[in-house]
């Protein structure tokens, strides 16, 4: 079903604990917090639509295949680390629970303007592990390759400087 058409948007993505300072969490992460919570509460301030992602897994994720080639419990849902940043939620802006690497969903969505928002710090030690067992940056997200194909007019994927 497709969702309303939805002119300006910003895509925060995986802004979790665990990716900040948590098991997967750097310096680097902790530093871009101000500058995110930047760009949501411009968002925000105009009254534009903010989605935000999820990384989700379950108690056994050391058994799944991800767990098991990337053995950092991580984003366990309930958790403290599965939430999102303090200060960085919007009230009742939507939340999408990603339950593995990117979202497929986004052909339901009729974008027209995107901004995307990645906390990529972590993601060089991360993109190595994944690179033993085949999985390239390509796919790590690729929710945006979705994203990108969904929108009409305008789509940029912004890495905040630390």
């Amino acid at each position: 079903m497709m969702k309303d058409n939805i002119a300006k948007t910003l895509i925060v993505v995986d802004m979790q604990n665990d990716f900040i300072d948590g098991s997967l969490g750097t310096a680097e992460a902790v530093q871009i917090v101000d500058k995110v919570k930047a760009k949501i509460d411009e968002y925000k301030n105009r009254g534009d639509k903010i989605i935000y992602t999820r990384d989700t897994h379950q108690d056994n994720y050391l058994s799944t295949n991800e767990g098991k080639h990337l053995p950092v419990v991580h984003c366990i849902e309930g958790t403290q680390g599965w939430e999102i940043r303090d200060g960085l939620y919007v009230e009742g802006s939507e939340i999408i629970n990603k339950p593995a690497f990117g979202y497929t969903g986004w052909a339901d969505y009729d974008f027209e303007d995107v901004e995307i928002i990645v906390e990529s710090a972590n993601k060089p030690a991360i993109l190595e592990e994944l690179k033993t067992i085949g999985i390239d940056e390509s796919s790590m997200f690729p929710e945006m390759e979705h994203i990108m194909s969904s929108v009409n007019q305008n789509c940029i994927i912004q890495e905040p400087d630390i």
